[in-house]
């Protein structure tokens, strides 16, 4: 199963279920798409729990990361 297409009963997450428009994400539009400040936002990224990506000086989250982590979230799988 791809973890990136997680099925919970009938429910599949995908980033247009999660209205997710864009391919890829600020550091600052992020935090506010998780509701989640800078510190726990890079927690997350050094936990592995959240994949960030680098493009050149610039730290990206793609939305199919983005929706991987609320999966996760969503099943528990995500240490606090």
């Amino acid at each position: 199963m791809n973890h990136r297409n997680t099925v919970m009963g009938s429910d599949m997450l995908t980033p247009q279920t999660l209205g997710l428009t864009k391919a890829a994400y600020s550091v600052n539009e992020t935090m506010a798409l998780l509701s989640l400040g800078r510190t726990s936002l890079y927690s997350l990224v050094k936990s592995g729990d959240l994949r960030s990506t680098k493009y050149g000086k610039k730290t990206l989250f793609l939305a199919t990361d983005i929706t991987a982590f609320l999966a996760k979230l969503r099943e528990g799988q995500v240490a606090q």
